[in-house]
């Protein structure tokens, strides 16, 4: 058993002990009968290690050059291979495994005709705000300053005391001047009585012309002394008055520049440097000065006449406000374009009764330069941007995308201004646009557009 399973190894292997010494070894007693005795039942018939003719051509022979590889690792490859191939033909031929992707259904969307409205054209430029009364506060006196009756940054009205310089110097000087008034009204009563008796005393031939005109050269010289006292009491009481500084019309105050205590150089004259105390600007109303090309203001001149009141009519945007909520009367149109830029200078005026608008900011402005005629409205959002044009997403009869070029307009009630491209019957997509791709089919549902009234700048 043990031979036959080097043969099936593939070769003679080294044996030790006995074994390898009774391979070649002869037979001798009772080993010998019995393996040469058929009928001991052990089959094994012994034949001499030499005796190589006598071997039956069945019987296998023993390799002595290399081993020989077993076959069974050849043989389970194969079978693996076989079952992988079963496995993949059974999951080809699966019913339903040949059919393509199934087919997904059309896309579904919003659409609608474009809404037609009667509205005016107007042109869009950039403006800015400024004040109508500006002024700097500068004291007209000089002195201490005592009192600041204000926060930096608050709404004054007319009249209200903002500044208070130290008044006793200018109080002092008034007290002077109303001194010189009595003097000078005394010496006028005295040179009046003394005219008196001149004259008297000239009827009864005891006075000379010399001496009325004496006299009356007195009272004249007298009066001049009062009216003279009489005018620096009123620069007196106006220096006392500049010593309180007060809002000359009602706006927002800046911040104020000097602190109390400061001293304070004045003059109403302005003939020296003055003390700067702060600013004040008026909020209501505000002008919006803004600049209109050469263009823009030929149109707007052709058609001005035919606009009526509406062509004087702003509409105002703010730099956070995606519409028109605000309105402005044009009330300037400079007289000459400006050579170096083109453009012609123009000026509105806006109500600001809130005090919500402030000198220096920027507005969107909306002119009409044509009335009102019939125009095509889209919602915004239907208007998309390839590259360099405007496109609209429309719907042909067989359910196709097809993308429609425009040109658009300003913003009007919500709802954007199709100048060009676009017709009155076209279906256009309002809803659903990131399914519209072009070519494609899509299943339209109809949809409406509705003009927002409030958004507008006219209602």
């Amino acid at each position: 058993m043990r031979d036959q399973l080097f043969d099936q190894l593939g070769g003679d292997l080294p044996r030790s002990g006995d074994d390898a010494g009774r391979v070649n070894a002869p037979l001798h007693g009772r080993e010998a009968d019995r393996r040469s005795d058929p009928s001991s039942g052990h089959g094994i018939e012994h034949r001499p290690a030499n005796d190589i003719s006598n071997r039956s051509h069945s019987e296998p022979r023993r390799r002595t050059g290399k081993p020989r590889f077993p076959a069974w690792p050849w043989v389970a490859g194969t079978a693996l291979a076989a079952l992988a191939a079963l496995i993949w033909i059974g999951f080809v031929h699966r019913p339903g495994s040949l059919a393509g992707p199934a087919q997904m259904p059309p896309a579904r969307v919003t659409v609608s005709k474009p809404l037609v409205r009667d509205v005016d054209t107007r042109i869009g430029m950039l403006g800015q705000f400024s004040a109508i009364d500006r002024v700097e506060l500068r004291a007209q006196v000089g002195g201490t300053l005592t009192e600041i009756h204000f926060q930096d940054g608050q709404i004054v009205h007319k009249g209200d005391l903002l500044f208070v310089i130290d008044p006793r110097p200018y109080q002092v000087r008034l007290a002077r001047a109303n001194a010189l008034l009595q003097t000078a009204s005394a010496r006028f009563a005295l040179a009046s009585n003394e005219l008196g008796r001149a004259q008297t005393l000239q009827r009864s031939s005891f006075a000379t012309v010399e001496t009325v005109d004496q006299r009356t050269s007195e009272q004249k010289a007298a009066q001049a002394a009062i009216d003279d006292a009489k005018a620096q009491i009123r620069d007196a009481e106006l220096d006392l008055e500049y010593t309180r500084v007060t809002a000359p019309f009602t706006g927002r105050i800046g911040a104020r520049l000097v602190s109390v205590g400061s001293l304070i150089a004045g003059s109403r004259a302005a003939t020296s440097p003055t003390t700067l105390l702060t600013t004040l600007v008026s909020l209501d109303p505000i002008y919006l000065d803004f600049d209109m090309s050469e263009s823009d203001y030929l149109t707007f001149a052709r058609e001005r006449t035919r606009l009526g009141p509406l062509g004087n009519e702003v509409a105002i945007s703010l730099g956070d406000e995606n519409r028109f909520t605000r309105t402005g009367t044009l009330d300037f149109v400079d007289n000459s374009l400006n050579r170096s830029s083109g453009t012609i200078h123009a000026r509105a005026t806006v109500s600001n009764p809130d005090l919500f608008l402030v000198p220096g900011e920027f507005a969107r402005i909306g002119l009409a330069v044509a009335p009102p005629a019939p125009t095509l409205l889209v919602p915004d959002a239907a208007v998309v941007l390839d590259q360099s044009q405007h496109m609209v997403m429309t719907v042909s009869h067989d359910g196709s995308v097809v993308p429609a070029p425009v040109e658009t307009g300003d913003l009007r009630g919500g709802l954007r201004v199709i100048q060009s491209g676009l017709g009155p019957d076209d279906r256009i997509i309002i809803d659903g646009l990131v399914h519209a791709i072009p070519g494609t089919k899509v299943d339209p549902r109809e949809g409406a557009i509705r003009y927002d009234v409030a958004s507008d700048s006219r209602r």
